[in-house]
């Protein structure tokens, strides 16, 4: 009251006594209506607590009539079995199965099989001491039995029904990846794969890779023979010789019909001291169509000093290409160390006629024919 009291002071400060001073005149009377308003707010008000009221109860009704009843809470048994305790099962004897499957329902079934089994098959427990067994267990175990005997009473057309849902049980919970289509790539197909990258990185220029690839690829198909040949032919750039003399023979040890591969490595057999001429003696009956190997062959047994052999392998050459000044040449050099010098002279003509002979080579057949003119 003092505040209201304070501000009505200084209300009455700032207005004067005599201007501030309500005259009678200036009253007014308030209206009937206004006064009889609050009545009517505060009935209905009212009115409007009793409606919630009542819509309150009729749903509570609704709610308690349609709630989902609770069922019972589920009592947790102790069923193992104490320190100490020592525990002697009878022999449960099989019940004999029915002559016919009953047509009564697996409902009417149980019962009966579970009146009649728990006092057969309940087990015996015995503790140490003679103390008594644990009711918890026994009642566990009796009702195990009485489940067992009532699967062995239940009709067939039922056991076929539970062994339906639990096939398509498992089938539910069968792995997700189930039913994925693989395709199996053949080792050839993976050695041809592998070949491919290597070709990428070489044109890349990435040797040190492209031989890797090439290197796994021959692992995974040894008769891949673009990649047995890529791979010699790098191995060979870079200077490798001893690896490309291994992968020569194991090539050739896979499949002797390689004249190619065998006049490499008769090759480089030949630089370092090996059998170059047993190397090609081995290929050989594969390459009868070859001009060039006939001719290599014949090189290699005129420095064996076998020059009749020589000069036949040069025949054979020449046969097939007889513009080869150089194989003219060669069979004129054996047929003079055999002293078939006539024919000597007939070759080492033969090679001055052909063209594409260097200087060298023409002075030499120039010597050769004026010994032989002698």
């Amino acid at each position: 009251m003092s505040l209201i009291n304070k501000m009505l002071q200084d209300l009455d400060a700032r207005g004067g006594g005599a201007d501030s001073a309500l005259q009678q005149q200036e009253l007014k009377a308030v209206p009937l209506a206004e006064r009889d308003r609050k009545p009517l707010m505060l009935a209905g008000g009212g009115a409007a607590l009793v409606v919630l009221a009542v819509g309150g109860w009729f749903g509570w009704q609704y709610w308690v009539s349609h709630r989902i009843p609770v069922g019972p809470v589920p009592k947790v048994v102790d069923n193992s079995v104490p320190p100490g305790a020592r525990i002697e099962r009878t022999p449960v004897q099989p019940q004999p199965q029915p002559a016919a499957p009953s047509t009564m329902q697996p409902d009417a079934v149980r019962p009966a099989a579970a009146d009649s089994t728990p006092a057969a098959v309940a087990p015996r427990t015995e503790l140490a001491g003679d103390a008594p067994a644990p009711a918890a267990p026994a009642k566990r175990n009796a009702a195990a039995e009485a489940e067992v005997a009532a699967e062995q009473a239940m009709p067939a057309m039922v056991k076929e029904r539970k062994a339906a849902r639990q096939a398509a049980a498992k089938s539910a919970a069968a792995p997700a990846n189930e039913g994925t289509i693989t395709h199996d790539i053949s080792p050839q197909q993976m050695a041809e794969n592998t070949y491919r990258r290597a070709l990428v990185a070489l044109q890349e220029g990435r040797v040190n890779a492209a031989l890797a690839d090439l290197e796994r690829a021959l692992d995974i198909d040894p008769r891949n023979e673009a990649a047995r040949q890529t791979y010699i032919s790098l191995l060979l750039e870079n200077r490798r010789s001893d690896d490309a003399v291994r992968q020569l023979r194991l090539a050739l040890g896979i499949d002797p019909r390689q004249p190619g591969l065998a006049m490499v490595l008769a090759r480089l057999q030949l630089e370092k001291g090996g059998p170059a001429l047993d190397t090609l003696m081995k290929t050989l009956p594969y390459a009868g169509g070859s001009a060039e190997y006939q001719a290599f062959l014949a090189g290699v047994l005129q420095r064996e000093q076998r020059h009749t052999e020589a000069a036949d392998h040069y025949r054979e050459a020449l046969k097939l290409s007889p513009q080869n000044g150089v194989w003219w040449m060669g069979l004129g050099i054996s047929l003079q160390a055999d002293q078939h010098l006539p024919e000597a002279r007939e070759a080492f003509k033969r090679a001055r006629a052909t063209a594409g002979l260097t200087p060298e080579l023409q002075a030499f057949i120039d010597r050769k024919l004026e010994q032989l003119s002698r």
